[in-house]
């Protein structure tokens, strides 16, 4: 018997003692306090990061596609707020070759800490792995580089299709018998353009941060468990955020920083327990074998 199928015959006997046991390796490991640290530095890097992207998109694309595009996929991380956070990102592409080559740097700089970050708290999770591996500095370094170049790459081709289906004009489609508007069309598209890709980010984060070499089914079981997970928390955090929230009351004019924090501190969260799990089973079938 291999071991992936020693742990799986294992969680379907015990589930109830898995889930017990990855929320007590989660708990062991801090998790909460890693996905904090990640919320943060996220935060650093949210705005850096697309303003470096929007200055290399913006040659090539308009502007206020770029804008509207980035605007849908930051509702996806932030929502709630993100028009704010489009709003400070027009405001700094109005702006930006005053920066010069330090602003630059300095974009480049912070637009890597959260991936920094997070393959330090990946290190934690997958412990087990860390005590026989290592990653050469330099990978590590290059790691998020690499990963802002693959959101480039996404985000033209997602405005380009958005562009494309706005140039059809204002007029409808038949999808399975019902009359869409081609504003409809659009939204639902760059919609289920961005959950797509939040299962594509997460998968090859789990494979990629973690040392070694993951099952990449492991890894795509936990990139859509993860996506469905965070799409029901970012529904009913935008209902929370819209119909019972004081934050705006309680906090004023520091608002919109804490319901994003928040809402990355959620998103960590379940990042890091997909790991957790993943991790999990890999020991689990370690010790059953």
């Amino acid at each position: 018997m291999t071991d992936s199928s020693s742990a799986l015959r294992y969680v379907l006997k015990h589930p109830a003692t898995f889930i017990g046991q990855v929320l007590a390796a989660f708990r062991d490991n801090q998790g909460l306090l890693l996905a904090g640290a990640v919320a943060y530095y996220t935060l650093l890097s949210i705005v850096p990061m697309f303003a470096l992207l929007l200055i290399l998109l913006s040659q090539f694309l308009d502007t206020q596609l770029l804008l509207d595009t980035v605007g849908t996929y930051l509702e996806l991380a932030a929502p709630t707020r993100s028009g704010e956070l489009v709003a400070d990102l027009a405001a700094f592409l109005a702006h930006w070759k005053v920066v010069g080559v330090a602003g630059v740097l300095f974009l480049l700089f912070f637009s890597s800490l959260a991936f920094t970050v997070l393959e330090n708290a990946m290190a934690a999770i997958f412990f087990h792995r860390a005590r026989v591996q290592r990653r050469h500095f330099l990978v590590s370094a290059v790691i998020p580089y690499v990963y802002i170049g693959l959101l480039a790459v996404g985000l033209l081709a997602v405005s380009l299709i958005a562009g494309w289906l706005a140039g059809l004009g204002d007029g409808s489609v038949t999808v399975l018998g019902q009359q869409l508007s081609m504003s409809r069309t659009t939204a639902i598209t760059l919609y289920l353009l961005g959950v797509a890709g939040e299962v594509l980010l997460l998968t090859s984060l789990y494979l990629v941060l973690p040392v070694g070499r993951l099952v990449w089914s492991h890894a795509l079981i936990g990139g859509i468990a993860a996506t469905l997970l965070w799409e029901i928390t970012r529904h009913l955090l935008t209902w929370y955020l819209t119909t019972l929230s004081f934050v705006n009351v309680i906090y004023g004019s520091l608002a919109t920083t804490i319901v994003i924090l928040l809402s990355l501190e959620f998103a960590a969260i379940i990042l890091l327990l997909g790991g957790q799990v993943i991790a999990e089973y890999e020991r689990i079938g370690r010790q059953a074998d």
